[in-house]
């Protein structure tokens, strides 16, 4: 697995991206520039990167998105980490064998080209995100 982007929870995504472009960071080049609406999620989500690391702000429209919860709880905040696999069932089901467990089902992500996602998190390290290469 290859670290894909860090995520980032903000209340505000017009206010963080302009700090963090106040740091150096850009757009992502396409596809995934831009602010992307996803209604499953109930989120904004932007793409941004500098120095060769990408980060993805993530920001609940309202309170019934699930990251809502996670937003009110930890506030502007990285949380997970997302990797990029090349065989993303074999990579879910090692990682369930070694103590993580799923806590949002592999579903697609509009604001990376539809490819599947997988939230899971293990309660000595966290949450992390897997998506398909």
């Amino acid at each position: 697995m290859r670290v894909h982007h860090i995520g980032y929870l903000v209340k505000k995504m017009d206010k963080a991206r302009n700090a963090f472009f106040g740091l150096g960071y850009t757009d992502c080049p396409e596809p995934l520039c831009g602010v992307v609406y996803d209604e499953t999620r109930g989120i904004d989500i932007s793409f941004i990167e500098k120095d060769g690391y990408r980060v993805e702000l993530i920001c609940p429209k309202n309170e019934e998105s699930k990251f809502y919860p996670l937003l009110k709880k930890y506030k502007n905040c990285a949380y997970h980490l997302c990797y990029e696999t090349d065989d993303f069932e074999a990579e879910v089901a090692q990682l369930q064998q070694t103590g993580w467990t799923i806590i949002d089902e592999a579903a697609p992500a509009p604001a990376i080209e539809g490819k599947r996602v997988c939230f899971m998190v293990n309660l000595a390290m966290g949450i992390i995100e897997l998506v398909e290469a």
